[in-house]
This record gives C-alpha cells, sequence and structure tokens, in this order.
C-alpha cells in the first residue's frame, strides 16, 4: 500500500428540502386547512478517526464527498425524509486544515473520535406551520437552507512513541526491522527509506511504537533531499532516538546537521526528550569506539550509548532508555497468559 500523507478533498453538505403548500380538499369533509409538511434535512460531512489506518490513500482517488439533499414536504403533514451523512474514515493523527493550509480545524488523536466538518441545511418550513387563528389558509412555504461547501486538506501525523532520526544510512531502517517484526527496506545506498515504517517493538513486558522517517540531510529545511516533509509524524513522539553512523568520518558533523535541521524545523521539536546512539560499533575497534563517543560526548553535552543494529549488540539497554522517556499511559503492557491443560 502506497504511503500518502497530505491531501485536498471537497466536501458540500446537503441542502434541505422545500417546505410544501398544500391544502385538504376530499369529498364530504367540511373544513379542510393547510396540510403542507416540511422539507427535511439535509445530510452532514463528518470525519472520524478509525482503527487500521495509517496512510491517506483512499482520498488519493476519490476527492469529492457531497451529502444527500433532504427531500422536500409534501401533503397530507407529510415531512420530508432526512438526507443521509458522509462520514470520512480516517487515520488515528489526522489533522484537517483549512483551505489555506494553516488553519486546523480538528485534531483526530482518538479512536472513535468524531468531528462535524459540513452541517446540513434545514429543511423549510411547510404552510402547516403557518396556519393560526388569524391565518387560516396561508399559502406560503420556505425553501430549505443551503448545504455548506468546503475545500480541506488532510494531513496525517502518525501516532508514534519514539521516533528515529539520523542521516541517510545511519542504520536506523535495520535498527526498526532487528527490534520489530517490520520489514523496511534496507540497503547500501542513501535513501533508501522513501515514506515513514512503523514497527511495534517490545522489552519488558512491554510494547512501544517506532517510526521511521527518511534521513536528513543539510539543508532538508530548505526543501533538499526529502526536506523535512516527514518531520511531522515525529511531532507527537514521546522521545527521539537519533541515530549516528560511528564509521562515519565526521560523525560530530552529522549529528549537528540533524540538530540544526530540527531548530530550523521549529516548534518543540528540538526540545523533545532525546537520545544519542552511536551505532554500527561492530564495524569499529574500541579505540575508535572511544573516541568517538568522547567527541560526541562533547558535542551534545550528555550521555552517548553505544549500539551494534546488525550484530544486535547493546540494543536491549537502547530499548530500556527508550521505555525509560516514555510515559507509563503511552505504553501497553503484555500479561502473560498460563495455559490451562487441555481436556477433552
Amino acid at each position: 500500500m502506497k504511503f500518502l500523507d497530505l491531501c485536498k478533498v471537497y466536501i458540500r453538505s446537503g441542502a434541505g428540502g422545500g417546505g410544501c403548500v398544500s391544502f385538504r380538499r376530499e369529498k364530504y369533509i367540511e373544513y379542510g386547512g393547510p396540510d403542507g409538511g416540511d422539507g427535511g434535512t439535509g445530510g452532514s460531512v463528518w470525519a472520524e478517526a478509525v482503527d487500521g489506518l495509517n496512510t491517506l490513500i483512499d482520498f488519493r482517488y476519490q476527492q469529492h464527498f457531497f451529502a444527500k439533499n433532504g427531500q422536500p414536504g409534501m401533503g397530507r403533514q407529510r415531512t420530508g425524509k432526512d438526507g443521509d451523512d458522509i462520514v470520512l474514515r480516517l487515520p488515528v493523527g489526522t489533522e484537517v486544515l483549512d483551505e489555506d493550509q494553516e488553519t486546523v480545524i480538528c485534531d483526530l488523536t482518538e479512536v472513535g473520535q468524531r468531528v462535524q466538518l459540513a452541517r446540513g441545511g434545514n429543511g423549510g418550513f411547510g404552510n402547516l406551520h403557518f396556519k393560526s387563528a388569524t391565518n387560516q389558509a396561508p399559502r406560503r412555504a420556505n425553501p430549505g437552507q443551503d448545504g455548506v461547501e468546503r475545500t480541506l486538506w488532510l494531513r496525517l501525523k502518525l501516532i508514534a512513541d519514539v521516533g528515529l532520526l539520523g542521516l541517510p544510512n545511519a542504520g536506523k531502517s535495520t535498527f526498526l526491522a532487528a527490534t520489530s517484526n517490520a520489514r523496511p527496506k534496507i540497503a547500501d545506498y542513501p535513501f533508501t527509506t522513501l515514506y515513514p515504517n512503523l514497527g511495534v517493538v517490545g522489552v519488558d513486558n512491554t510494547e512501544f511504537v517506532v517510526a521511521d522517517i527518511p534521513g536528513l540531510i543539510e539543508g532538508a529545511s530548505e526543501g533538499r533531499g526529502l526536506g523535512d516533509l516527514f518531520l511531522g509524524h515525529v511531532e507527537r513522539c514521546a522521545v527521539l532516538l537519533h541515530l549516528v553512523d560511528g564509521t562515519s568520518e565526521t560523525a560530530v558533523e552529522d549529528y549537528k546537521t540533524i540538530i540544526g535541521e530540527l531548530e530550523a524545523y521549529g516548534g518543540d521539536l528540538a526540545q523533545k526528550p532525546r537520545i544519542t546512539v552511536l551505532n554500527k560499533i561492530d564495524a569499529m575497534d574500541d579505540d575508535a569506539r572511544e573516541a568517538q563517543a568522547d567527541a560526541l560526548r562533547d558535542a551534545s553535552g550528555g550521555a552517548v550509548m553505544m549500539m551494534s543494529g546488525v550484530a544486535r549488540d547493546g540494543v536491549t539497554d537502547v530499548l530500556r532508555a527508550l521505555r525509560g522517556q516514555i510515559d507509563e499511559d503511552r505504553l501497553r503492557h503484555r500479561t502473560a497468559v498460563e495455559e490451562e491443560p487441555w481436556h477433552p
């Protein structure tokens, strides 16, 4: 399935049905009078967050969503049928923006959250509604209210607990493949990852979600490479895992490049809890490891962990460090279920 995180849709709620002008005229009925019914209400357009979706690809092939109009009123005091609503089923983490792509209408962060995007028009009153002691034969009815037409943008920001950061070929996809059942593309050339990948990682009977985004390069905030197009997917993360290629001769400059891009992106992304890891230590000797780690500690001003995603050295320690930075309410605890003996 192709990943899509930004799309444009056109919605329109249904118009209300018009009221009816009708009079009761039957044989042998001495007193008739107005009996025109009201029009039905037009359908509304709703947005609902559902489980099981992690892309907006469905809206790539259908961009127009028009709700049904309400039916007009009829004689014999019959009210018109209401128009059917339309529900846009969106993945959790979707932001609905106005046409200017800046005004946030709603942010769907929980499964089952439901927001009305366009309300259907009210139905018009029939002449039955206007009868009174002084106006016993009204000959007017109201038209139905028009529907609302809007142009909206849908922007998906994946819900993950940990976000992976690093230059291309820093080992992000390898780490995700080594710690979860996700199978991202892994190769020895830059920009192997073109779309974000999600994986569920388990450690110490708890699970959390890790998001792997395409690698950043210098100038990404200005649109170089894949730019900062996918940095929005790590905005909701509780902690960032910054992987630095230990075999690079410019590991410190690589670290500073990513930090600079986070600051250029804005928001609170640069202030999020971050764990720095020196990766690919299996391809380095002990002296090179310590030299690179000391240089990174001086540059970051904090602790630096060491790991090898391929050899899986130090992976468990990194996972436990990540778990310690995630709030308990975001963790999913696995309960061990004892199997009962089978009986015929």
